[in-house]
């Protein structure tokens, strides 16, 4: 296949979507590659949380990767724009945006993060990178936003 903006910006909306659209981990996990090794990570230090800063390798440990938010976090009207795409080295970077809540809180927060993709030639995903409110996302874990 050859790859085109179009293909790469079409394949990154395809995962936002599912994604935003709550799918579940096996769903997401047709957008990522097969020939490749794939990573998931989300920066930031790992005791503030159980899926920030440790890379989540392969195809069953992307998978984890997703059941593990999917374990502490819900959300709520996400939304991605702002799509970047560079077909030269095959990556792109979008904003999103969501509520978040913290499951066992029950405290939430309005949150803009990015995504960095890397898709492999058959614009499959092979890199997934996120950078979010780590901060945020810590004290409400403990209950404690918004408080002093």
């Amino acid at each position: 296949m050859r790859i085109t903006r179009d293909n790469l910006l079409n394949a990154a909306k395809s995962l936002c979507i599912d994604f935003a659209s709550k799918k579940d981990p096996d769903t997401l996990m047709t957008h990522f590659s097969t020939t490749h090794q794939c990573v998931a990570y989300e920066h930031g230090l790992p005791f503030l949380a159980p899926f920030l800063g440790r890379q989540f390798v392969g195809r069953d440990g992307v998978r984890d990767y997703f059941k593990t938010i999917a374990s502490v976090l819900s959300f709520e009207r996400m939304e991605f724009s702002e799509y970047v795409v560079d077909p030269e080295i095959q990556k792109i970077s979008v904003k999103g945006r969501a509520r978040f809540t913290w499951l066992s809180s029950g405290q939430n927060w309005d949150e803009i993060f990015t995504y960095v993709l890397d898709f492999d030639d058959d614009c499959k995903v092979t890199d997934y990178q996120v950078w979010a409110d780590t901060g945020a996302a810590y004290l409400t874990s403990k209950g404690q936003l918004g408080t002093s």
